[in-house]
């Protein structure tokens, strides 16, 4: 909850939600939220709009090797593609973030959601690959209000632990998306040629903006709002980047997500081109990957009650880095589909781990601009993503060494960033609180 008293406007809004505050605290207590019929919408309406990334970019992945036949384009013209929704993704939370935190969480959003199923529409319409390309940056552009205002909305209404297990559960419906994406892309490529995946997630646009229209309640008042221009929004961000436990939970969290963007970007050739998996059998594959982010989600909330979010993101940076070093591993010593799945499994759940924890340090000081910190948080997560994506297609030499050094890599980054860290605060290990 933002600091200082509550007005009555949010603890009316706050109890409507399923949220037990008291009015004259500054945090919400730290018991579980009453489970209410309200707060299990909220859950699946920011759920949805948080999976807005794995569904833009996971649904028409196993179409990678057809988009290069159709188009004749090359694996790094398609891999282009995503570096250019991850783009807009990022850029697009830099725009929305303050102007949330100055005109309200609602406005934005639905702007945003109309703007996608407009983008999206235009996607499966693209006459090539450059104007596919150019769509889905704008595509992304849009998406990222969703993505950021949800995790501001979040942050409007929980702080501390009670903050790290809400993002917990949200990791449930959000994992949700990169499960049935890519199983429902890989079917129905089957059936139905590339466009029909963008005329999905252009369905997928209308229903959120159906849903959020009718079922998402303002959650920031207009007295708290941050009425700023752009200097004065370039001064708060200036301020966030100086401050070195944002800046260095922010990295960690994207590293992370770069190594799983330079397996999103390389595991639809890698697995079925060099392996040999059908588009089906990809879609399975990838699929169980996003389960087991769904699973940690659900364990890290658990774990939560008795263990603080700093070993919980030490735990999940550890299984990151395991399954890098396993997985680089069995791809030099050509170990095959029997170890490279599970060192892939192991590096993909660990997001399970790693978001929720790293993402409520990295706003836990920033109540009152949640809006621009939330917004800076996924540019540099979809800035380093959108980095290290065609780095797999220009680095591709016709076996999984690229994309396995590359995940290697960033997790080994993020590990050694945690440890910098934890350094400048040695006691970091055994306090159990909400840091």
């Amino acid at each position: 909850m933002r600091t200082g008293s509550l007005t009555g406007k949010q603890v009316a809004l706050t109890r409507s939600q399923g949220i037990c505050v008291d009015p004259v605290a500054k945090t919400p207590p730290m018991s579980a939220p009453v489970i209410s019929a309200s707060r299990l919408r909220l859950v699946l309406i920011l759920g949805s709009l948080t999976a807005f990334a794995p569904m833009s970019i996971d649904l028409y992945l196993p179409a990678f090797p057809g988009l290069a036949r159709h188009f004749k384009a090359g694996e790094a013209n398609v891999q282009l593609t995503l570096t250019a929704c991850l783009v807009g993704l990022a850029l697009g939370q830099l725009l929305a973030g303050p102007c949330s935190d100055a005109v309200g969480r609602r406005r934005p959003l639905l702007a945003g959601l109309a703007l996608y199923v407009t983008a999206s529409v235009g996607c499966a319409l693209a006459p090539s690959i450059a104007a596919l390309t150019a769509l889905r940056l704008v595509q992304g552009l849009a998406g990222a209000a969703g993505v950021v205002i949800a995790r501001a909305v979040v942050r409007d209404l929980y702080s501390g632990v009670a903050l790290a297990r809400f993002f917990s559960l949200l990791m449930l419906v959000h994992g949700l998306a990169p499960i049935l994406a890519p199983l429902i892309g890989s079917q129905l490529i089957r059936v139905v040629p590339w466009p029909g995946l963008f005329t999905i997630l252009a369905g997928y646009g209308v229903l959120l903006l159906v849903g959020a229209g009718f079922g998402l309640p303002e959650t920031l008042p207009a007295p708290a709002r941050r009425q700023r221009g752009l200097r004065a929004s370039g001064r708060v961000i200036k301020e966030l980047l100086a401050d070195q436990r944002f800046v260095g939970y922010a990295l960690v969290s994207g590293l992370v997500f770069a190594a799983m963007f330079s397996y999103l970007a390389g595991s639809p050739f890698v697995m079925q081109q060099i392996y040999g998996l059908s588009p089906q059998l990809y879609g399975v594959a990838f699929g169980i990957n996003a389960l087991g982010i769904a699973a940690l989600g659900q364990l890290n909330g658990l774990l939560l009650h008795r263990l603080p979010p700093r070993r919980l993101l030490a735990a999940g940076l550890a299984l990151a880095v395991c399954g890098g070093v396993g997985l680089l591993t069995a791809v030099l010593a050509g170990f095959g589909l029997p170890v490279v799945l599970p060192a892939l499994f192991a590096v993909v759940s660990s997001i399970g781990l790693v978001l929720p924890n790293a993402t409520t340090l990295a706003l836990s000081d920033h109540a009152e601009r949640a809006g621009t910190a939330s917004a800076l948080l996924g540019v540099l997560q979809y800035l380093l993503g959108a980095v290290a994506a065609p780095l797999v297609g220009t680095f591709a030499t016709g076996t999984a060494v690229p994309m396995a050094a590359l995940i290697c890599g960033l997790t080994l980054g993020a590990l050694a960033i945690l440890a910098l860290l934890n350094a400048a605060d040695a006691a970091w290990w055994w306090p159990v609180s909400a840091k």
